[in-house]
């Protein structure tokens, strides 16, 4: 089940700098709000806004932002928003996903076609990219939560179906159904986790040299300082010594 991970170069982490901690917060409750408006506002009895809240408190955001994102959609306030998803080529042929909550589609589809249209991409139709990933459901933990052992027996027990360690992270996966259990299963054995989400795997990675790869990080900056995108997928594969060169480990 164990080997190298990948998940640092398939999804583009928001909010790494302090300057983007607000912005980072309100994408968080946007989808606290969404996914309790969709269901019970009880993370027991909600499994979307179980997930999101776990999102959040993984990026330390305070209790009181939670609960207030959760008391806005108990108290059927704030804007109706509705998922969309975009799929796209970056540079060197990277594929991208992009899931974005919106309350207007206009707004989004023009900033997400001038993101990818600025920055050496090109915005593709719906499914182009999507057959080359799986949908998977993934729980991330810290390498400090134990060793790979530990954490492998611990995910075995859950029902997950892989497991991939590294010196930072441990990345579990599971099938998108299984997610809720098994992140249950593995909070009362590990403690709550750093990352609890679906997720897009690609199934196949593309090496990214550094001039690229510079290219490829201001498309995904400029999508990630867009507040409608909440979250962004790509089969890039990018060196440790290339993303420490360019600021982006």
């Amino acid at each position: 089940m164990a080997g190298h991970s990948k998940f640092k170069n398939i999804m583009h982490r928001k909010g790494a700098q302090d300057k983007k901690r607000s912005a980072m917060f309100s994408k968080l409750s946007r989808e606290i709000t969404v996914a309790a408006k969709m269901g019970m506002p009880d993370v027991d009895m909600n499994p979307r806004l179980r997930l999101a809240v776990n999102a959040a408190k993984g990026q330390s955001m305070p209790k009181d932002n939670i609960q207030r994102a959760i008391d806005k959609a108990t108290a059927n306030e704030g804007d109706e928003y509705e998922e969309l998803r975009y799929e796209g080529y970056g540079p060197a042929g990277v594929a991208l996903i992009v899931e974005a909550l919106t309350d207007n589609r206009n707004r989004t589809a023009t900033n997400v076609r001038t993101a990818f249209s600025k920055n050496g991409g090109n915005l593709g139709a719906s499914g182009s990219v999507a057959h080359g990933f799986d949908r998977l459901g993934l729980i991330v933990y810290p390498a400090s939560v134990g060793d790979e052992e530990k954490v492998l027996d611990a995910a075995m027990e859950a029902g997950a179906d892989d497991i991939q360690s590294d010196d930072d992270n441990h990345e579990i996966w599971t099938a998108p159904d299984d997610l809720h259990e098994v992140a249950g299963a593995l909070e009362k054995a590990l403690g709550e986790a750093e990352t609890v989400k679906l997720a897009w795997k690609p199934q196949v990675t593309v090496e990214v040299d550094e001039a690229q790869a510079g290219t490829l990080f201001k498309l995904l900056d400029a999508l990630d300082d867009d507040d409608d995108v909440q979250t962004v997928w790509g089969n890039y594969d990018v060196s440790d010594e290339i993303a420490e060169k360019l600021g982006q480990d």
